[in-house]
């Protein structure tokens, strides 16, 4: 077993027995033991607190160190006592008789240490092992205080342009895709000439018999066809591309400007290694909490953190709060004010500023050592523009001082204990589920992982999701994150797509009369958590009793 898997299950040894370390035992188990199996010292630990009258709650570090110098001297005994059985084995060997024999028994039973761990089991006592975890938290990407933009034309094409050349550079990475033509070499091919092309699609014609594409790159534009005979699987990538999304196509060039499409290459990801932590820590995700909404179960978000202060749910849900270290709210964690016509018939709080009071009062009440990272959407007050900055510290005054609380803007990059987090609210979403077909709000991650393979977190212009003409886009997913967070459309989803972990995590808001007009089920207080240790999703359902 591996020196970290024995740590850890010293301390799960320690909690199941119903004892805690304080942070300065813990520390010393951690890296003061060399040479020292953590099990072997916890379990000589417990040895020596069942034989005592008084049994104490918190385990000290000279407790632990008086326990190492035992189990050092034990090791040294038992050396001893191996050579002095070797030298009576070998004395006596010639004549050896059952006398000999039982003395020799008694002799290594008399001599060997007999160690009984006798845990005392107590499911009632919570330990934050997470509490004692450095926090390894990193913002790797975020817009705040980086975007200038004046909403010009000039603005608009230089975003665009900017797209279009970070994601070439992304498609000219794959080995099929390195040689592409530039459209205005392409037009001067002879006919019948193979070729590929890095373009942007501008615009699509779906009709029975065929899809008419029309696309651009940097300096010239050509109309591209997808016949009713070309094979499904390039028909089915012809209905998923988005309007504006950078693309590779592999064209037949014919006696006129027009090309026909052979096969559609999207940026995409590549296989990737699953990316893990090297202990036990959990990170929850969460968004859409809508905060001053009628339709926000309450109820369901006390349970919830009253879970992550050990003080709901089975034994089993309490033993996961206790190695959750972080918190990543992806937006909307308020309903905001003017959002939608007839809003204020739907709201418990009329002020956008008590919406936010009110939100921190429940986030203060989750344990100081969980890392809080809370992103906006577009309910909140940051600019309804993507990239959104941060949510303007006018509206957050009740965190200033509190260190493990971190507002960030939409999207951003974070690294937790070396895992990487592309957190996005999810607006794009809605597009998307309004273009391609088969997608829904039923099932977020599908549409999500579009966003993965097209590598742009909302391609398309026009739409419900406002874009603002920023001299870079930011929208680019240049790195491929090893989890990939959105919210916005209230289901809970989630999928592996080559090796990122894809989660829609749902929200807090009850079925609203839009929602049901959508025909849209929410999933409200279903919780998804993933062990960082080993990427693995425990969904907690907060509206169910437990």
């Amino acid at each position: 077993m591996k020196e970290n898997e024995r740590l850890q299950k010293a301390i799960e040894a320690t909690i199941t027995a119903g004892y805690q370390l304080d942070n300065e035992a813990f520390n010393y188990l951690c890296h003061s033991c060399e040479g020292m199996d953590p099990l072997a010292v916890m379990n000589m630990v417990f040895h020596e607190i069942n034989n005592l009258k008084e049994k104490p709650f918190f385990i000290e570090k000279n407790f632990l160190e008086n326990m190492v110098k035992q189990l050092t001297q034990t090791h040294q005994a038992a050396q001893a006592t191996q050579s002095g059985k070797n030298q009576f084995a070998s004395q006596t060997s010639k004549n050896a008789n059952p006398t000999e024999a039982e003395q020799r028994t008694q002799y290594t039973k008399t001599q060997q240490p007999q160690f009984k761990p006798l845990p005392i089991i107590d499911e009632n006592i919570f330990y934050p092992y997470a509490k004692y975890i450095p926090s390894e938290l990193k913002i790797l990407e975020d817009a705040t205080g980086k975007l200038t933009s004046n909403g010009t034309l000039e603005e608009y094409i230089t975003l665009f342009q900017d797209r279009y050349k970070r994601i070439e550079k992304i498609l000219r990475q794959r080995i099929d895709v390195k040689a592409a033509t530039p459209i205005r070499e392409a037009l001067k091919s002879q006919p019948k000439t193979k070729l590929k092309i890095i373009c942007m699609l501008t615009e699509k014609k779906d009709n029975k018999q065929q899809t008419i594409l029309s696309v651009e790159d940097l300096d010239s534009n050509a109309t591209v066809l997808v016949p009713n005979k070309a094979p499904d699987e390039v028909k089915k990538k012809a209905l998923q591309i988005l309007p504006d999304q950078v693309i590779c196509i592999a064209v037949i060039k014919t006696k006129s400007n027009l090309f026909l499409a052979e096969d559609i290459i999207f940026p995409d990801v590549g296989q990737k290694t699953i990316q893990k932590a090297q202990e036990p820590v959990y990170a929850v995700l969460t968004s859409d909490i809508h905060v001053g909404s009628t339709k926000f179960n309450k109820e369901a978000f006390k349970k919830f953190i009253l879970w992550l202060k050990g003080k709901y749910g089975t034994s089993e849900m309490r033993k996961i709060a206790g190695y959750v270290k972080y918190l990543l709210v992806a937006g909307d964690i308020v309903d905001g004010v003017g959002i939608y016509p007839g809003q204020q018939f739907e709201l418990t709080i009329r002020d956008v500023h008590k919406q936010y009071d009110f939100a921190i009062k429940y986030l203060e009440k989750i344990p100081n050592y969980i890392e809080i990272v809370l992103a906006p959407g577009n309910h909140d007050t940051s600019r309804k523009a993507l990239p959104q900055p941060a949510i303007p510290s006018d509206y957050l005054t009740a965190i200033e001082g509190k260190t493990n609380i971190h507002s960030v803007g939409n999207p951003c990059l974070v690294n937790i204990h070396g895992i990487n987090v592309l957190m996005d609210h999810g607006r794009s979403l809605d597009d998307i589920i309004a273009v391609v077909p088969g997608m829904s709000h039923t099932h977020p991650e599908k549409s999500m992982r579009l966003l993965l393979q097209g590598r742009h977190l909302a391609p398309v212009y026009g739409g419900k999701t406002m874009l603002s003409p920023e001299n870079r886009d930011y929208l680019v997913i240049d790195k491929v994150p090893d989890i990939l967070h959105a919210g916005h459309v209230h289901v809970l989803g989630y999928c592996n797509y080559k090796g990122v972990l894809v989660v829609n995590s749902g929200g807090w808001q009850e079925q609203t009369d839009y929602m049901e007009k959508l025909g849209l089920v929410p999933t409200p207080g279903k919780v998804p958590v993933i062990n960082l240790m080993t990427m693995e999703i425990t969904v907690l359902d907060f509206k169910t009793e437990n």
